[in-house]
């Protein structure tokens, strides 16, 4: 799964991403700890153009009587087996940007926290899924999902899945390719390539949600590299 990551550099998505700013209220801060149920910026397609805007991190289904129905991911193998997801991936794909994720390794009774990313440090964006729920005073609200896949050589001893991450050449059509089209491309949504990433040991700090600052990923000093076993 993904239940923690970070986006710091929120300034350069119109850049990186090739959108424009969904409105001057939009939150730039710099975050190192993104939770669920928290705002998250996403990039999906407006009127043939990109667009960065804010939704609530955990889809509502459009028909889900309360919020407490939402979903922070969605496993990219059983999409349209899913209602809760069926129709969004048919109709409302996003790209949920970052530039790193955290997942929890369990040793014993303690759980030790790892932060991934790319090798160069580089924004990248995960697959996201959106929806529309209409709140009980009326007021609509949006929100999204992380797909997750099976995890590659870098996250298999931490966790059982990761995030998907999109390879930017593929953006384009995730975004706006018609449903039948995206059905048939499942490398879309396959485990990213190992080789590109990096993983390193962070500090307790980040398992709180309401720490979010720098420390969160602060290399843990006694770090030791499975990258080098890995790959070389």
């Amino acid at each position: 799964m993904c239940g923690r990551y970070r986006l710091t550099r929120a300034d350069r998505l119109a850049e990186k991403f090739e959108a424009v700013y969904g409105g001057d209220d939009l939150d730039l801060t710099p975050r190192y700890n993104i939770a669920p149920t928290q705002p998250v910026l996403v990039v999906r397609a407006n009127n043939g153009r990109r667009a960065i805007s804010s939704m609530r991190w955990g889809l509502i289904p459009s028909w889900a009587k309360n919020a407490s129905a939402a979903q922070i991911n969605a496993r990219s193998e059983t999409l349209l087996d899913k209602p809760a997801f069926r129709e969004s991936f048919e109709r409302r794909r996003c790209l949920i940007p970052a530039d790193g994720f955290y997942e929890w390794r369990r040793t014993g009774g303690t759980k030790q926290p790892f932060h991934f990313g790319m090798k160069n440090d580089s924004l990248f964006a995960f697959a996201g899924i959106w929806d529309r729920w209409k709140q009980p005073r009326g007021l609509e609200l949006e929100s999204c999902a992380i797909l997750t896949t099976t995890p590659n050589e870098l996250l298999s001893d931490v966790h059982d899945r990761m995030p998907a991450i999109l390879r930017p050449e593929r953006y384009d059509a995730w975004l706006t390719a018609p449903f039948p089209e995206v059905q048939r491309h499942a490398e879309l949504v396959r485990p990213f390539d190992a080789a590109l990433m990096r993983r390193f040991l962070v500090g307790a700090v980040v398992n709180d949600p309401q720490n979010d600052s720098p420390e969160c990923i602060k290399e843990a000093p006694e770090l030791v590299s499975v990258q080098a076993e890995l790959f070389g």
